[in-house]
């Protein structure tokens, strides 16, 4: 599973780098506004991402256990279906959220002093979402069959790509904000067209031929089941997020700064466990497929030891060099901006535990064909975490750590769910037949 999960780490790690080479360059050389500006985008562009990623996700559990399953011609008719569907969807989303944008910053509550530079970055990074699908379409289809590999490859080329491009469009062509947002876009494109060509080039699972290109009720009925459920589940977590960006916002433009710099830490900390966790779904899946139980409960076993090392050290690592860290992407002298970041920081690097156990939850119940009970532990862990925010943050004693305090306590419960479900179905057996 780790050496599956490296690749999976590093790419999106990597992937990260989009958000986070904006954030330092927007942040470092045009302003705390701008920083605020890309910080509103990103919450808002990962809720869009989410909805894409979890399709795909869901899809790709789908194509593991035909894989693991050895049902090829099964698994090409599936490739065809979520495609379209998938691809059909990504087309009307970006078209309703570009003609949506306004009501959508009016209602997250973009303060006028931010508002102009975030319309402005998010009518330029929009055009990406289409890209964005491409990549994580193929990228779950190459990881259901065992390669993790072809991924990091071509994201790798185009995060570099990604960092020279947003030199060359802020510092020399003094292009600003919506700068940023078109390197941003040219390098997702970039990683889109090389993961398209290889899969079309090296994987004979995609020649597909004329009796692959049809809408079976079954294979409709099996991958709208794991996607539609797996997409609910990562955009109601990011819906989550995106309201507490409502919240945030609120605050003014100093906490938003701070925010969009701590949350570009945070996700930098715990993505290896999160990508781990999706690994450790593939695997689930194929064993799930194939039947093998035994290999189940020792991979579980070896995820939660191996993911609860992790987030103690990070844990550790996070809690102690908060300042400098917050100081990567905001200047020294922004004081305030330094110590709200750390403040976020030092309570979210505590309990990088819970949100790890969480992230194998998830990957274990969406790899035995369980992802309603993913959906289940996402409402509780975010539902939890919104209404404790808006709860806790108004009171004058408490405020800004309300928010901050909300989060890992909707982790922990909801890893409370989790684990009593498992030990649940764990009486009656880890596997069975799928449709």
């Amino acid at each position: 599973m780790l050496l599956f999960a490296l690749p999976m780490i590093l790419g999106n790690l990597l992937q990260q780098l989009y958000n986070v080479t904006d954030t330092l360059i927007v942040g470092r050389c045009i302003g705390s506004d701008a920083l605020a500006a890309v910080g509103a985008s990103f919450t808002l562009m990962t809720f869009l991402t989410s909805i894409l990623l979890g399709l795909c996700m869901g899809s790709g559990v789908f194509f593991s256990m035909c894989f693991g399953a050895k049902e090829e011609e099964r698994m090409k008719e599936g490739i065809f279906v979520s495609f379209v569907l998938i691809a059909g969807l990504t087309v009307l989303l970006n078209l309703g959220v570009m003609l949506l944008l306004d009501p959508i910053l009016h209602l997250l509550q973009v303060p006028a002093e931010v508002y102009a530079p975030t319309r402005e970055y998010l009518s330029v990074v929009l055009w990406g979402l289409g890209f964005t699908f491409l990549y994580n379409f193929f990228a779950s289809l190459l990881r259901a069959v065992g390669n993790s590999a072809a991924p990091l490859v071509f994201l790798g080329v185009s995060a570099l790509l990604n960092v020279g491009l947003d030199l060359f469009f802020v510092l020399a062509l003094n292009r600003g904000i919506a700068g940023a947002a078109e390197a941003t876009v040219i390098a997702q494109g970039v990683s889109a067209a090389c993961i398209v060509w290889y899969t079309f080039r090296k994987t004979r699972l995609m020649r597909l031929h004329k009796r692959h290109l049809r809408f079976r009720q079954r294979t409709v009925r099996n991958i709208l089941s794991y996607s539609l459920l797996t997409c609910v589940q990562q955009s109601v977590m990011n819906f989550g997020i995106l309201m507490i960006q409502g919240l945030v916002n609120s605050f003014g433009a100093a906490v938003m700064a701070a925010f969009a710099a701590a949350v570009k830490i945070d996700a930098f900390a715990y993505m290896p466990v999160q990508d781990f966790g999706n690994a450790f779904s593939t695997f689930i899946a194929q064993n799930h497929g194939a039947g093998e139980e035994r290999r189940i409960r020792a991979g579980i076993r070896s995820a939660v030891v191996t993911v609860l090392l992790f987030c103690v050290a990070i844990s550790v690592l996070v809690f102690a060099f908060a300042g400098p860290l917050m100081e990567i992407f905001v200047d020294p002298a922004q004081t305030e901006i330094v110590a709200i970041g750390m403040g976020y920081l030092r309570i979210e690097g505590a309990c990088y535990c819970g949100i790890g156990c969480l992230f194998l939850f998830y990957g274990l119940y969406r790899g035995m064909g369980r992802p309603g009970i993913s959906v289940v532990l996402t409402v509780v862990s975010l539902g939890i975490r919104v209404v404790l925010a808006y709860l806790l943050a108004p009171i004058p004693a408490i405020g800004l750590q309300g928010i901050w305090w909300a989060i890992p306590i909707g982790w922990v419960i909801a890893d409370g769910v989790g684990f009593a479900y498992y030990r649940k179905i764990g009486k009656s057996g880890l596997t069975y037949n799928h449709g």
